[in-house]
C-alpha cells in the first residue's frame, strides 16, 4: 500500500503544483499560496474531527514543523512556478524534497532492499535531468526572454524543496493513532507563515473569484496529497514513500508540456524514463 499512495500522492501534488502555477501567473504567488493553504486548513480540519485520534504534544509540535516546510515550500514553488519554467522549477524542488528524509530515513535505521535503493540512486538523477534547461539555454548561456533568468528558477525550486523536505521528514515522524490533527496543524501553521509574508510584501490577500477557484482547486490537491503521503509513511518506509511522492514533477512537467507548450527536451525525457524506472524498481522492492 506505501508505494499506492504514495504514487498517488504524487499524482495530486503535480496536480496541485500545475493549477497552483497557473493562478500564480495572474496574482501573488504569496496570496495563492496562503489562500491555497487555508483551504487545505479547513478541508483537513473537518476530516480530523471525523476521523478522530489521540495525538500527543510531539505529534503536534512536528505537525508545527511540518507547517513551517509547507509554508516555506509552497510559497517558494508557488513564485517560482508563476515567474519561470514550470519544467525546471517543479524537478528540482522534488531534489530536496526526496534528499532530505533518504538522509533522516537511513539515519534513523531504515534498511531498504537492493532493488528500493536502486530506485532510490536512479530516482535523483532523473528529478535532475528533467530539471535541465533546454539546449538553446545550455547552448548559448543566454537568459530566456519570455521569462526571467533560469538561475531564479533554480534558487526558487531549490529553496521549495527544501521546505518540501522538512515537511516530509516531519510527518514522517507521526504515528498512526495520531490521527490527521498534526496535519490540521500543519496547514493552520502554514497559513500563519504564508498570510504574514504576503502582507509583508503588501500583496492583496483578497483576489477575483475565478483566481481564488484555482487557488482553492490547488488546496484540496495539495491536502489530499499529504494525507496519502501521512498514509504512505505510516504503511512503510519513510525513504520509500518520500522519493516515489517526490516524483511528482512528472506530473507538472507534462502538463506544462500539454497545456502551456513549455518543451521537453532530449535530457528531460531521458529523465522521466529513468523516473518511470525507479518507481518499478521501488515498487518491486
Amino acid at each position: 500500500m506505501t508505494v499506492i499512495f504514495a504514487l498517488t500522492a504524487s499524482l495530486a501534488y503535480g496536480l496541485s503544483d500545475f493549477v497552483g502555477g497557473l493562478a500564480s501567473r495572474r496574482a501573488s504567488a504569496w496570496s495563492i499560496a496562503a489562500i491555497s493553504q487555508l483551504v487545505a486548513a479547513v478541508g483537513i480540519g473537518a476530516a480530523a474531527v471525523v476521523v478522530g485520534g489521540s495525538p500527543s504534544l510531539g505529534d503536534l509540535a512536528w505537525g508545527v514543523l511540518a507547517g513551517i516546510g509547507a509554508g516555506a515550500g509552497t510559497g517558494m514553488l508557488y513564485r517560482g512556478l508563476g515567474g519561470g519554467r514550470m519544467s525546471v522549477v517543479a524537478p528540482l524542488s522534488a531534489v530536496g524534497a526526496a534528499l532530505l528524509p533518504v538522509a533522516v530515513g537511513i539515519a534513523t535505521g531504515e534498511r531498504p532492499s537492493t532493488a528500493t535503493w536502486v530506485g532510490v540512486i536512479i530516482a535523483f538523477p532523473a528529478i535532475w535531468l528533467v530539471a535541465r534547461g533546454s539546449e538553446h539555454d545550455e547552448v548559448l548561456g543566454e537568459a530566456r526572454q519570455d521569462c526571467r533568468p533560469q538561475s531564479q528558477d533554480v534558487i526558487d525550486g531549490l529553496s521549495a524543496g527544501a521546505g518540501f523536505g522538512l515537511l516530509f521528514v516531519a510527518l514522517g515522524q507521526v504515528p498512526d493513532d495520531a490521527g490527521l490533527a498534526p496535519l490540521a496543524v500543519m496547514d493552520v501553521a502554514a497559513v500563519i507563515i504564508l498570510a504574514a509574508a504576503a502582507l509583508a510584501l503588501h500583496q492583496p490577500l483578497r483576489l477575483p473569484a475565478p483566481i481564488t477557484g484555482y487557488a482553492a482547486l490547488a488546496g484540496g490537491l495539495g491536502a489530499s496529497a499529504t494525507v496519502l503521503f501521512l498514509l504512505a509513511t505510516q504503511s512503510g518506509l519513510l525513504t520509500v514513500a518520500s522519493v516515489l511522492t517526490s516524483l511528482y514533477p512528472a506530473t507538472t512537467v507534462l502538463l506544462a508540456a500539454l497545456v502551456l507548450h513549455e518543451h521537453i527536451t532530449r535530457w528531460q525525457g531521458v529523465g522521466l524514463g529513468f523516473a518511470g524506472i525507479a518507481v518499478g524498481l521501488v515498487a518491486s522492492g
